[in-house]
């Protein structure tokens, strides 16, 4: 609202100053028809009032740009020093001025144009997930994996205007959680309450590579011995992965952690009050209670553990996860089959629900 109204009040000082211009241009052309001793005389007449007005002193009304324009525009008609007696020689020197640099403002394009939205956000974000790299490094990759050419200097001139982290000589947490993804397991917690007010808990232990559901399973009475046994059951002895990932709960202890070692994994606790640390797992957890506990009430830990059972080969084989590209954890083989046109079915094929994996093709 103040900014509309600021335009209204500069369109309004527009408007108003280009009236007064013209009022004084045909007063003008009107004297130019007048004959000669006629504006001599009045000029000799508006002197004497001017040197009266002089006399007494009395300080002359600010003058406005209309005013200005056309003082600037007589000027080069006659010898204007003898006859400016309102304002300073300077100052009217100093408008002349301002009219040329207003005059060039509008004529000349300052610098080149500035590149667009989506690649400034594009050179940002690269540099944002590539702490080591540079200017340079950042204009090499946009020519030659996508044929945009810019300057290492624009590149900077952009990377100087947004925030940026100082590159960590140590690895970041999520640097390295991205790099070791694939070998990298979580696991957590979350209550859920049945129809007759009993709690019951559920463990969750995923992979991070593929957003893979490993083992889900429901207990009333956690413990660490229970705990450890579902990690036996979850990682098999040729397992590939070599961290785990869980938070600072009791049920974590560390003859667990230890346990855990003993299978060749080795045990990452998040910080203090840091569920970001695990925020993987965190958002698995919210997305079972969004897309599924929500929905219904479990009468019982069985009934609880087969509603799970039946989410998680959804979630696996049939739930699509933009993390991934877009993918699906497990992939589909065989692959869908390509249609010449992108919005047809190929001819005999129709759509059908595939149980708790989604749709397919036949």
């Amino acid at each position: 609202m103040c900014h509309l109204d600021g335009w209204l009040k500069a369109l309004q000082h527009l408007l108003r100053t280009g009236f007064r211009v013209l009022l004084d241009v045909l007063r003008l052309i009107l004297t130019t028809c007048r004959s000669r001793s006629a504006v001599d005389a009045e000029n000799l007449f508006m002197r004497k009032q001017l040197a009266l007005f002089q006399e007494r002193k009395s300080k002359p009304r600010r003058a406005d740009d209309s005013t200005r324009w056309l003082m600037s525009f007589l000027s080069r008609w006659f010898d204007w020093r003898n006859a400016l007696v309102v304002v300073k020689p300077e100052t009217l020197i100093r408008w002349h001025r301002k009219g040329f640099r207003l005059f060039w403002r509008r004529k000349s394009q300052p610098g080149r144009p500035r590149l667009p939205k989506d690649l400034q956000a594009l050179i940002r974000q690269m540099a944002a997930e590539n702490s080591t790299w540079g200017e340079e490094r950042i204009a090499n990759e946009l020519k030659l994996k996508l044929g945009i050419r810019v300057s290492p200097r624009t590149v900077g001139k952009y990377l100087a205007q947004g925030p940026r982290r100082m590159p960590d000589p140590g690895q970041r947490w999520l640097a390295f959680v991205r790099n070791h993804a694939q070998a990298i397991v979580a696991c957590d917690f979350l209550v859920v309450v049945t129809a007759r007010f009993r709690i019951l808990y559920v463990f969750v232990l995923m992979e991070l590579g593929r957003r893979r559901i490993l083992h889900v399973n429901v207990t009333d009475h956690p413990s660490a011995d229970w705990t450890q046994q579902q990690l036996r059951e979850a990682l098999p002895g040729d397992h590939p992965f070599r961290f785990l990932i869980h938070d600072r709960d009791s049920i974590f202890s560390q003859p667990l952690d230890q346990g855990v070692a003993a299978m060749g994994v080795r045990v990452l606790r998040t910080p203090p009050q840091a569920p970001q640390a695990n925020s993987v797992c965190e958002r698995l957890v919210g997305t079972i209670r969004r897309e599924c506990l929500d929905f219904l009430i479990p009468l019982g830990q069985r009934h609880l553990k087969d509603i799970l059972n039946r989410w998680v080969r959804h979630y696996n084989h049939g739930r699509v996860h933009m993390s991934l590209g877009p993918g699906i954890p497990v992939p589909i083989h065989p692959l869908p089959l390509q249609t010449e046109h992108r919005h047809q079915l190929p001819p005999g094929h129709r759509v059908w629900p595939q149980g708790g994996a989604g749709w397919t093709t036949s």
